[in-house]
């Protein structure tokens, strides 16, 4: 191994000659995938009139997607180790921007769902090879810094995704919501290639049996979360089929694991307490944080009104907010401040900013959102930075790109399982709080009876229902909110399960089978 990439076991950490260039492209990289988990929805119904497709079929444009990055991501340890961070990061950069040219260049659904396919395989290994590097490249003490500078693209790229792929599809077309990959891929790329150096390998027999089977169990978990609503749940055959499925493929892999003496994912890792700490807690941030990003477009643009590039302006001060918490928090653990108190801060601002959106209302002003979505950034920044850090600090340099997929595959999991729980509510919700409004609309209400005197015609009725849905979807959308609020409220306790992070020492031992 050149002297540009040798090791610190001490320090935990690699030497190179370049590192400023290399944080730059693997923010990058880390941007150009985070962006595309959300910047095609708002360009969905143009994709579907241009592809003469179904709704039904254009719904497989996300699904397809997000099934293959699940599927895919559990195997970024293994490829790391017989291939090399640096070919597994050039390859995966390579391969998402010409799947990104490819998708712009479809012409039919099936070639879409495809092409979106090869970009969920391609973008999956993004995430956890690039955190992994960058803890690798930093020492200890400032992994907090590391991982606010990572964090940057993860947070804030899933926040620019709607206004900016609503903007290039108001302005141009829906195909550069693809296109958009290009000019940050080929940066990240060039910027990789010339600052990562390459790394040793270590082949190992590919793990075939494993891999179906934490492939089925994930691949039928991620379908269920996504066509569960569209399906009706449990009343769905389709959804018995995939519950049925996930449990089968998680059971057998877990047996597996236990008989075989070198799994595909070694589920070890979860011996050690900060990692299987920081897990349960990010999978409980990703129910709570991201199904409360998930509903803030809808309310804005179906209570409001507001178009889909002024939902992107109001949603911004939230990205603000993130980027001044991480970059604030970065610095605070370096100088050794405790990583639990830092996240039970973002928690209590994350609770707080949900409590002002239970206030709101079907015209709620412009300044309480934008004020709740910096408080929320605040509070999304001193958690998600902390956590990504504490994660890793007892784990050998060895484990950690294996651990970062595991890691990145249970946040998105979690996000999966509460944009689901959310979407179900607000849609149950908006029906119930309907029929409660309708009824108290009778002759025998004063009040109401002097608005139905004011509606003789078919249409005044229809307009009156129109704002009764309206007030009910409103209803839904608040007691979602103080949800997530009480869920926010009782993860706190759960840090208690983290260890305080040391900066010096030795490397941290393996961890076995």
């Amino acid at each position: 191994m050149s002297s540009a990439a040798s090791g610190h076991p001490a320090l935990g950490h690699r030497e190179v000659a370049n590192r400023g260039l290399l944080v730059v492209s693997v923010m990058l990289a880390t941007l150009m995938q985070a962006l595309d988990t959300t910047i095609a929805n708002v360009a969905l119904p143009n994709m579907q009139g241009s592809l003469s497709a179904t709704q039904d079929q254009i719904s497989w444009v996300l699904t397809s997607y997000i099934v293959a990055a699940a599927i895919a991501t559990p195997a970024t340890g293994w490829l790391s180790s017989v291939m090399g961070r640096r070919r597994l990061l050039l390859l995966a950069i390579g391969g998402f921007t010409l799947a990104s040219v490819l998708c712009a260049m479809a012409t039919s659904i099936g070639s879409m769902v495809v092409f979106r396919l090869l970009q969920g395989l391609f973008g999956a290994a993004l995430v956890p090879v690039s955190q992994s590097t960058l803890l690798d490249v930093f020492p200890r003490e400032k992994h907090g810094a590391a991982m606010a500078m990572w964090g940057m693209g993860v947070m804030i790229g899933p926040i620019l995704g709607p206004p900016l792929g609503g903007w290039l599809t108001d302005s141009y077309s829906w195909h550069w919501v693809f296109l958009i990959n290009v000019p940050i891929g080929a940066l990240g790329l060039f910027g990789v290639a010339a600052s990562l150096p390459t790394d040793e390998t270590k082949p190992s027999r590919f793990d075939w049996r494993g891999f179906g089977f934490l492939a089925v169990g994930i691949g039928a978990l991620q379908l269920l979360l996504d066509r569960g609503e569209l399906k009706d749940w449990f009343s769905s055959f389709e959804i018995q089929i995939e519950a049925a499925l996930a449990f089968l493929g998680f059971y057998l892999y877990v047996a597996h694991w236990w008989t075989s003496p070198r799994s595909f994912v070694n589920l070890g890792l979860f011996k050690d307490r900060n990692f299987l700490a920081s897990n349960v807690f990010m999978f409980v941030l990703g129910v709570v944080l991201f199904a409360t990003m998930a509903l803030l477009p809808p309310y804005l643009q179906t209570l409001m009104n507001y178009p889909v590039v002024t939902t992107g302006i109001l949603m911004a001060p939230r990205g603000v907010g993130t980027l001044i918490s991480m970059m604030l928090v970065g610095r605070l653990m370096a100088r050794g401040a405790d990583a639990r108190a830092l996240a039970a801060t973002g928690m209590v601002l994350t609770a707080y900013s949900l409590w002002q959106m239970v206030q709101w209302g079907a015209d709620v002003p412009a300044g309480m959102i934008v004020w709740a979505g910096v408080v929320q950034g605040l509070g999304l920044g001193f958690v998600f930075v902390p956590i990504s850090t504490v994660a890793y600090s007892t784990l050998p340099m060895a484990a950690r790109t294996e651990a970062a997929g595991i890691f990145s595959l249970t946040r998105n999991i979690g996000a999966s399982v509460g944009i689901s729980i959310v979407m179900t509510l607000l849609t149950r919700g908006t029906q119930i709080n309907h029929a409660e409004l309708v009824q108290r609309l009778t002759p025998f209400d004063a009040g109401a009876a002097q608005t139905l005197a004011h509606l003789p015609s078919v249409t005044n009725l229809a307009m009156l229902n129109a704002e009764v849905t309206r007030q009910a979807s409103a209803i839904a959308f608040l007691n979602d909110y103080w949800l997530m609020m009480v869920m926010t409220i009782v993860a706190i306790p759960l840090l208690l399960l983290l260890r305080p992070v040391k900066h010096v020492g030795a490397a941290p031992m393996a961890v076995d089978h």
